[in-house]
């Protein structure tokens, strides 16, 4: 199928995006890498009168650190993501989460800015902005503001991005010296979107005990998941026999998801409990410095 008619806009600056998006408000739809948009104008899921192209606009791509956050600029690509050694360094599960999403091409073109403005609830940047405490940085013609993670994903492909407004920026949790992260998903071919992913970070005290936890699932409902009141009740926890699997357990008790085409609400809560599980074993491994396969 073709696109429904549109106008076309390729501004050169973000001021001058911003204004076609305050002029246009919901008739106008933002490209950046076009990997999502595109398709789904192509089968008229989508049908904005206006595409308001920012490729053109510099000063969106970067990756740099900032304190104890990372920040990454909206229009970078998967690809710079999978491959930056300061995110390696800095926020590794940045890097997996990109070395994840479909195929070379896409991560060619895709960018983090247009995946969260997505809002898919199975794609793994919500995902990891749920996780590290994202703060989305978006301007208007109106001013800046930062929405947290939290509050940005509203249901699915639906955000609390009001018209007009832009994603420019992403600021991450920078992992501490010593905290480890694991992230397990399972999707029913390479390239696709997972049925269940499920992502932790975890750093011990001076006893061996969890000292901070962080846990997030995705594809389990209409936004990604924090498991909030959990990592609270996990805190002085010690790391010793079933620890993981309890704690899995317990987060597929709490979770409800719901059934679709692509499973059923008891396959998601198993996959929760086994993905959630191997996830916190690779963040305990990574916090004591072993390998993980």
């Amino acid at each position: 199928m073709k696109p429904a008619k549109f106008e076309y806009h390729a501004p050169e600056t973000i001021d001058e995006a911003l204004f076609l998006a305050a002029q246009y408000g919901d008739d106008a739809r933002v490209i950046a890498g076009g990997q999502s948009l595109v398709p789904m104008m192509n089968i008229r899921l989508a049908q904005p009168d206006h595409v308001i192209d920012i490729n053109n606009i510099g000063g969106l791509s970067y990756v740099r650190e900032d304190g104890e956050s990372v920040e990454i600029g909206a229009l970078t690509r998967h690809h710079r993501i999978e491959k930056s050694s300061e995110l390696m360094r800095l926020c590794p599960p940045l890097p997996a989460a990109a070395r994840n999403i479909g195929h070379y091409a896409l991560r060619e073109r895709g960018t983090i800015g247009g995946s969260l403005a997505l809002a898919d609830p199975a794609a793994e940047f919500p995902l990891m902005a749920m996780l590290l405490d994202a703060g989305i940085m978006v301007r208007s013609t109106l001013g800046e503001r930062v929405i947290h993670a939290s509050d940005f994903f509203v249901s699915v492909f639906t955000t609390s991005l009001e018209p007009g407004e832009i994603v420019t920026g992403i600021r991450f949790r920078a992992l501490a010296q010593g905290e480890g992260w694991g992230f397990r998903w399972l999707a029913r071919r390479s390239g696709d979107y997972a049925i269940v992913n499920a992502a932790a970070t975890l750093a011990l005290d001076s006893g061996g005990r969890i000292g901070r936890i962080a846990m997030a699932l995705g594809g389990v409902g209409a936004t990604p998941v924090r498991l909030t009141a959990l990592e609270q009740s996990a805190i002085g926890g010690e790391t010793i026999g079933g620890w993981a699997g309890a704690i899995a357990a317990e987060a597929a008790v709490l979770v409800e998801p719901e059934s679709d085409k692509n499973a059923s609400a008891e396959f998601r809560k198993e996959l929760i409990e086994v993905l959630l599980e191997k996830s916190l074993e690779d963040a305990l491994a990574r916090a004591r410095g072993q390998a993980v396969v």
